[in-house]
């Protein structure tokens, strides 16, 4: 059965996916009639996507001034890299204790896709990858509101690290892949204690590199 997208959904998915991929970039002013003629749709469902959004965090409304996409700041880079250690910790514990053999199998081959990005330096690749490794991890545990934070969360990093990445720009890429390594290493043990230090681990230092790069 193929479900059909209200208006107000697919404005919503249509404006997540541009702020997303830095398409419409923090700051940028969001006028709801401009959007309404530009998708040949009535101003309400827009209004109602908006607030969907503003609720998501991804735009900020104010009275008298309308919408604009949400600015990335010290604050929100810390708020993700937060939420993204809490439920990955929550999910590395729950699956070391007892690790699918599918999981396994999912995560040593998209470490090894990483492992070639890395080498070839492709970042958009190896972000997207990176996104598949922290989605499946969430997916195991069986948690489905866990997987959707994670999702969420997992999107405003990827907005963070389109605002932030530019050539020349020094990307964590070998640190990030060791530390990949070593959760998959903690999770075949059953080692709930090391998988989930590695997991802590991995999202501060992503969160110190971000910070860095925040004060440039």
């Amino acid at each position: 059965m193929t479900l059909t997208l209200t208006k107000q959904q697919a404005i919503y998915q249509h404006l997540k996916d541009r702020i997303l991929e830095g398409k419409l970039p923090p700051g940028q002013r969001l006028i709801i009639d401009d959007i309404a003629d530009d998708l040949g749709l009535s101003i309400i469902p827009v209004r109602e996507a908006l607030q969907l959004l503003q609720a998501e965090r991804l735009v900020d409304i104010r009275p008298h001034a309308g919408a604009t996409v949400a600015a990335v700041t010290p604050e929100s880079i810390e708020e993700v890299f937060t939420i993204l250690e809490g439920m990955e910790a929550m999910a590395a514990r729950r699956v070391a204790k007892e690790m699918p053999v599918d999981l396994d199998l999912t995560l040593q081959k998209l470490i090894a896709q990483m492992d070639l990005a890395e080498k070839k330096n492709d970042g958009e690749k190896w972000s997207a990858l990176n996104m598949e490794f922290h989605l499946a991890l969430s997916e195991a545990t069986g948690m489905p509101w866990l997987r959707e934070i994670t999702e969420r969360a997992l999107g405003n990093w990827d907005r963070i690290r389109r605002h932030f990445f530019r050539e020349g720009c020094e990307h964590r890429f070998t640190e990030a892949q060791r530390e990949h390594h070593a959760i998959l290493n903690a999770l075949r043990k059953g080692d709930a204690d090391q998988a989930e230090k590695v997991v802590r681990q991995h999202n501060q230092r992503a969160f110190r590199h971000y910070s860095q790069m925040q004060t440039k």
